[in-house]
C-alpha cells in the first residue's frame, strides 16, 4: 500500500467517516521505528492534507515507542500538529491553537530528550519545515 491515498479526508462532520480497518494495512511497525509502514504513511498523509488519517497511523508509532523516550514525545507533538490541523478544517481555532501549543511544547521536549540529535530521523530543523510547509510531500 506504497504511496496510497484515501479517496478523501475525513473531517468530522464535514465528510464520511473511512471504513473500520481501511489503515490496519498501514500500521506496521519495524525497528528502528523511523523504518515503519506507519511512520512514513503518516508523514504522506500529513504532508497531503490528510490530518485525521495521519494521526491514525502514526497512533501505532506512539504505542511502540519507549513510554519516556524522544520518539514518543515527537509522534505526541505531530499527532496534536495533525489533530490542530484537523480542528482548523473544522473551524475550530480555539481548539487549534490549544492543540498547537501542546504540540510545539511535546517536539521541543522530543528534541531535549535526545540532546539535539535527530529524532525519528528528523533534525529539528527538519520537523520545524515539515511543519511549516502546508505543501509537504514526505
Amino acid at each position: 500500500m506504497t504511496g496510497w491515498r484515501p479517496d478523501w479526508a475525513y473531517v468530522p462532520g464535514r465528510t464520511p467517516r473511512h471504513a473500520e480497518g481501511l489503515f490496519d494495512p498501514l500500521k506496521g511497525i519495524a525497528d528502528p521505528l523511523e523504518a515503519s509502514p506507519a511512520w512514513v504513511a503518516g508523514l504522506a498523509f500529513f504532508g497531503d492534507g490528510f490530518f485525521w488519517e495521519a494521526h491514525e497511523v502514526w497512533e501505532a508509532i506512539w504505542l511502540a515507542a519507549s513510554p519516556n523516550g524522544a520518539e514518543r514525545c515527537l509522534v505526541r507533538g505531530l499527532i496534536q500538529t495533525a489533530n490542530a490541523r484537523l480542528k482548523r478544517a473544522m473551524d475550530r481555532p480555539q481548539a487549534a491553537v490549544r492543540l498547537e501549543a501542546i504540540a510545539g511544547a511535546e517536539i521541543a521536549e522530543a528534541f531535549i530528550r535526545s540532546g539535539g540529535a535527530p529524532v525519528m530521523g528528523w533534525s529539528a530543523e527538519e520537523v520545524a519545515l515539515l511543519l511549516a510547509n502546508e505543501h509537504y510531500n514526505a
